[in-house]
């Protein structure tokens, strides 16, 4: 006869495996990002919204639409596959006024691909 082992042991084992595959599935879920644009923290909460907006495929005249909607003004650049925005926002948690540039690149198709943010001058730093 055959001994197979403490079967409580190996349920035990099973039960906290699928545990931690269930809170790594649900990491990107909760805020668990690496695909921010910006590593700037006083910028976080432009990106999140940017990001939520304008996902990556967003056509070229919806960006544009969207940052002269916001009232964001647009800079001329000579790349027909960029445009470039100024973002002022009101951080909410510290109440101070941000301004980034965010620089949006686009494909041959005009779908959006990326963009990055950088404080821009004149937003207020983080002390």
């Amino acid at each position: 006869m055959k001994i197979l082992g403490n079967p409580a042991k190996s349920s035990s084992r099973f039960l906290a495996a699928f545990f931690l595959l269930g809170i790594l599935a649900t990491m990107p879920l909760t805020g668990c990002r690496s695909g921010r644009h910006t590593s700037d923290p006083s910028l976080r909460q432009i990106d999140d919204t940017l990001e939520a907006q304008l996902p990556a495929g967003t056509s070229k005249s919806k960006v544009s639409y969207y940052m002269s909607s916001q009232g964001f003004p647009l800079e001329n650049t000579n790349d027909p596959h960029t445009i470039v925005a100024v973002v002022h926002r009101v951080d909410t948690e510290t109440l101070r006024p941000v301004t980034a540039r965010v620089t949006f690149h686009f494909d041959a198709r005009d779908n959006l691909t990326t963009y990055e943010l950088a404080a821009a001058p004149g937003s207020a730093s983080p002390q």
